[in-house]
Formats: structure tokens, sequence, C-alpha cells
């Protein structure tokens, strides 16, 4: 959280420190103070704290205390009010800087110098003015541009399990992004929450090294950081978004790691307020505190900017029926899920397209936006290689050679659509590229099995496949 630029007087000093619990402290005589308030804890021995006011009942208020509480005591301990919210600066000063999850400079640079202030739960959107999201963003990943196709103003988590690859596939992500047709470059915010400081260096080093430094800010909460920052930090980096987006109209998309970090935060604190615990112990409110984050993308009419939002949550046990992944798969427009099986096959990325979706992607696909053959395409490319799934767990009870011909088609092509199509490391592709590995995968099969797609893309597509397929 940014706070620097013209000081607000301090209005009242309160030293009723009633008690200490985990991250927060309960304050007596805070009258007139309102909730969300910020205000300063001075111990008189270490440095000045902020805090936020987070309840109030009466004369009493509970305060999450950002830097932690370790050396607060009861009676040293001043309370002073600030009289405003927590906000943060924005601008396009942040570009290329590294900071911390409260908006400070972490890269021992000098203090950015921002367009303005802005308060760091944002500004709702008018329902009305919000314009659906339609227009295709390319990723340069053929598992979600063909198949789980990410448009702009969406917001698409990943499902992740512990020691799968979703950091450096989220980097590779908001490295490559590019709205095909438009000049302007795709701004990255990408907010690390609860990262090991191994994690936060290949951040620094993917992000900063690279050629997206002049177009990305860097948010890093780190483990050991006061847990009560870990619920700042997506708030911090979703204005900076806001304001780039929805006043400089730029595009801007905005990667989270790991909410999973962030609801157990969320849980810790609710427990040091002795709430009332829902599923799993998380508070009961949890499915609204996400939502207030995720329901900030998007686009608005007439505006030339959007806002997407890629989050990545590592699922507890890999189950997705989680109350993590749960609530996060009923807010969000669908979801990519990375497999452990592909993983191990050193297939990368490790994308399993079949339980993954985007509920928007026929929206940004077809003629004028994508190919006019994308949608049968990806119906066709799904359909094939969830017969191979199949095939392939019937083999494991009868056998290959009990398998008919058919089915060894099959097989053979689910093979090759993992070893190909979802495993194309590290190189990037175009969409056409895509669309063109998709239908060279299918030139094996006749036409009449090809039921997904249509007479004229047949008659197009997989002719001019087959014939490069034979000519190989």
């Amino acid at each position: 959280m940014t706070t620097t630029g013209a000081r607000v007087p301090f209005t009242v000093g309160h030293r009723t420190v009633t008690r200490v619990a985990g991250p927060l402290i309960i304050v007596d005589g805070m009258d007139g103070v309102g909730y969300g308030e910020l205000v300063e804890i001075e111990t008189g021995d270490g440095p000045v704290r902020e805090g936020q006011v987070l309840e109030l009942d009466r004369s009493l208020a509970v305060v999450q205390v950002f830097g932690g509480t370790a050396g607060i005591g009861r009676r040293e301990t001043s309370v002073l009010t600030r009289g405003r919210a927590a906000r943060t600066g924005v601008g396009t000063d942040y570009f290329g800087r590294v900071l911390d999850g409260a908006g400070r400079p972490r890269d021992n640079g000098p203090q950015p110098v921002p367009d303005d202030y802005r308060h760091v739960n944002g500004l709702p959107l008018n329902p009305i003015t919000r314009a659906h999201p339609d227009q295709f963003i390319e990723t340069g990943v053929s598992a979600i541009d063909g198949l789980t196709t990410l448009v702009r103003g969406q917001k698409l988590p990943i499902f992740s399990g512990a020691g799968l690859p979703a950091n450096s596939l989220a980097a590779r992500i908001a490295a490559q992004a590019r709205v095909p047709g438009d000049d302007g470059e795709v701004v990255v915010i990408f907010a690390a929450m609860g990262v090991t400081r191994r994690e936060a260096e290949f951040f620094r080093t993917e992000f900063l090294t690279g050629g997206a430094a002049a177009r990305s800010v860097l948010l890093l909460n780190l483990a050991d950081d006061p847990t009560i920052e870990r619920l700042l930090t997506p708030r911090v980096a979703l204005t900076m978004a806001e304001y780039l987006a929805f006043e400089q109209h730029r595009h801007v998309l905005v990667v989270m790691t790991d909410m999973t970090a962030y609801c157990e935060a969320l849980r810790e604190i609710s427990a040091a307020r002795e709430e009332m615990p829902g599923r799993r112990g998380y508070p009961g409110y949890m499915y609204t505190d996400l939502a207030s984050l995720y329901e900030r993308a998007g686009r608005v009419r007439g505006g030339a900017g959007s806002l997407t939002q890629l989050m990545i949550l590592t699922m507890p046990d890999d189950d997705i029926t989680h109350p993590i992944p749960d609530l996060t798969g009923y807010i969000t427009e669908g979801q990519i899920v990375l497999s452990r099986e592909l993983d191990r096959q050193g297939i990368q990325p490790p994308i399993d397209v079949l339980p993954s979706l985007s509920r928007l992607m026929n929206a940004g696909i077809g003629v004028g936006k994508t190919r006019d053959d994308h949608r049968g395409l990806a119906d066709q490319l799904y359909a094939c290689y969830a017969r191979g799934r199949e095939v392939r767990r019937l083999m494991s009870i009868v056998g290959e050679s009990g398998l008919p011909t058919e089915d060894r088609c099959y097989l053979a092509f689910a093979a090759a659509f993992e070893r190909t199509y979802l495993g194309q490391g590290p190189a990037r592709r175009t969409l056409t590229e895509t669309l063109d590995v998709g239908w060279q995968l299918l030139a094996p099969f006749p036409a009449a099995e090809l039921k997904r797609v249509s007479a004229e893309q047949l008659a197009h597509y997989h002719h001019e496949a087959s014939v490069t397929a034979t000519d190989a």
C-alpha cells in the first residue's frame, strides 16, 4: 500500500489496547473511527506500523496490523487514526518495478511517482456499463488457444497441484500474451502471495530480464512476510490494473498466485477474530471475499481497455472439490486443470483438456475473430481424445491385441495428441499453427469419422492436412 505524498494529519491518539490476538489488536476508545479506516500503531521502541480497522462495536475496534504484532504490548502502544481508508498509488511509473505485497518498493529503487491514489477495494462497475468479453487473447499455448480459449475481460483460474509447473505456465502466458490485430502490448501485473524466496527469484528473472519488463509490475508477498499483508496484495494489484485498463485504456492481464495461500491467510485472520468457521475451517464469507476480487475483471462499453485475470490455486491433495477450487469455479468463467500424470510423462505444459473449460470461448472465436473452423476443430479434437482415453483404460483390461482396428487408431491419436499438441515444449505457437497441428493429427482418420466439423471445413482443411501428411 503506497502512502507517500501529502501526509494526512492524525486526528486522535488512542492508548487503550485491550488485547493482542495473532495479527490483530483490539482497541478501546475508538469513537468516530470508520470501518476500513487506516491507522498507525506506535510502540515507542520500534518502527511505526500500519493497520486497518476490520470491525467496530461501539467504542471497540478490531485492527489488523500489516507489519505483524510481534513486540506490541498493551501499555506502551498508541493507535493513531488517519481519517481515510487504505489506498495505493497508480500509474505507469510502476512499470518494471518489484514491490512488496503492500505496494512498497522491494527492489531498492526510488519510490515510484504515482499519477494518482486509489482505494484498494476499487469501485464496482455498473453492470449496465459492462461489455461482454468477446475478443480473443493469443497466449501461444495450443491447449489454451485451441481448446480453452482466453478472451479479454475474462477471469480464468488454473487449478494446479503441489509440485506442478503452474507458476512457469503463468509466467509464460504473461510473457507471450498478445491481442491479434491490436498494436498495443498487454500490460502484466503479477501478484505473488506466500511464495518462497526461490520462487520470488524465479519471477524476478522471468519478468524483469525479458522483453516484458517495460510493461510489467511485480508484487511479491513472501512466505515470511506478515500474513495480513497477503490479504492486501491482490487488492493493490487489481487497483493498479483498474486504473490502467479503465482510465488509461490498456489491455491488462493480472496474474495472481497462489490463491490457496490467500485463503489460508483469510482463515487465519478469521480464527484470530474467533468467527464461526465454515467448511474445513474457512470463513463462511470466503465466497463473497473471493468474488470481490474476481469480479473486478471485465471490459467497459465504449472503452478500449480490458482487465483479464488468471489466478492460480493449488488444490490441497489434488482435490478439485476442496472449498477453494469449488468456490472459485462458481465465480469464474471456466478453469484450466493441470495433470500430474501428464507431468510425470514429461509433457509440458501438462494441461488436461478434458476437465478444462472456457465458458466464454464461443464468444471469442469464429469468423472475423480467429478462424471459421476453430469451434468445429476443437470439438472434434476433444471427442477423439476423449475416445482415445477411454480406449486406453479398456486396453489396461483386455490388452492392445484385443482392441479392434478402429480403437487402435484412437489410441494412437491420443498418444500423438499428448506428445505433439499438448506437449509443445517451450516453443510459442500462433493460433494458425495450433489449428494446423490439430488438422494434421486428424489426417489419419477417414472423413466419415469426423462428424464434429462441417463438410466445407473437411473439404478444405482435412484434405489439405491429409496431403501434407502424405508428402511427409
